[in-house]
């Protein structure tokens, strides 16, 4: 399904997510703002320990409202799942049995077949102190597990989704280095005017004793071109540069010649005095 959301495509499509007896409700609006940010938004809960509705997940789903108003909660895992032709359940640990482990990739990649085959399918997630039992990930068809470090492999609920949220997306993406959006297209200067930038840079400084001793005079402007022209300015950024120095310039700064500049001021002058 798809709507529209402050006139952008709401994407509401995608495996159901179940979190097994989530015990706050913090745990629970994060999961939501998880799901939301990539697309997800059916949310079921087995026997939440505060119950629902629940006021903190509302207010952690931080107006993820479409996963929050529907939300459903049943008794038990086989109901929350009897709907659904394949699940995977989420775990951190090994398990014994024979079922298959999957990255979270490859399992991604087998919602999004499933899914557009027209199948329902899922994620189970487990309590937030101690995950799944071993009865209940004996009720997925596979397990996924995160590659996470060996010697801190704990995940919060609501990063193990966000997780597996993010590779849902990723598994419709035509192209994966795509982005949202652009830095805006600005136009090139030209040599003419960023030749204007350096003549107004330097009248600025030159009007305030900038060039001192005067025989560093050509030598301090070679640096300073040679710092203003590194990269390939625009338009746009011409602007805002001689605009900066059209605002220093209402404000006069000459030191009297033989009087001493301020300290930092003239640490400037040493330093843009050196051979490049």
């Amino acid at each position: 399904m798809a709507g529209t959301n402050s006139e952008r495509l709401l994407l509401t499509e995608g495996p159901v997510i179940i979190l097994v007896e989530p015990q706050m409700g913090e745990n629970i609006g994060m999961v939501a703002r998880a799901m939301a940010n990539f697309g997800l938004s059916e949310l079921r809960l087995v026997n939440p320990r505060d119950g629902w509705p629940n006021e903190k997940a509302q207010a952690a789903a931080s107006k993820a409202d479409h996963v929050i108003e529907g939300t459903k909660v049943f008794e038990t895992l086989e109901e929350a799942i009897s709907d659904l032709n394949f699940v995977y359940a989420t775990t951190a640990r090994e398990r014994d049995g024979f079922k298959p482990v999957r990255s979270p990739v490859v399992a991604a990649q087998t919602l999004r077949a499933r899914f557009t085959a027209g199948e329902g399918t899922g994620i189970l997630f487990g309590r937030e102190r101690w995950g799944l039992s071993n009865e209940e990930v004996a009720l997925a068809d596979e397990i996924v597990t995160f590659p996470v470090n060996p010697a801190f492999a704990s995940l919060n609920i609501a990063q193990a989704v966000l997780l597996m949220s993010y590779e849902w997306m990723k598994s419709g993406m035509e192209d994966l280095g795509s982005v949202p959006f652009q830095a805006t297209e600005q136009t090139p200067s030209t040599k003419e005017q960023l030749h204007g930038l350096y003549d107004q840079l330097e009248e600025a400084l030159d009007s305030r004793n900038y060039f001192h001793p005067p025989a560093k005079k050509p030598k301090m402007i070679d640096n300073l071109r040679a710092v203003l022209s590194r990269r390939a300015f625009t338009e746009q950024e011409i602007s805002v540069m001689r605009g900066v120095i059209s605002s220093l310039d209402r404000f006069s700064r000459q030191y009297p010649r033989g009087s001493r500049a301020p300290a930092d001021v003239k640490e400037h002058q040493e330093d843009d005095s050196s051979d490049a």
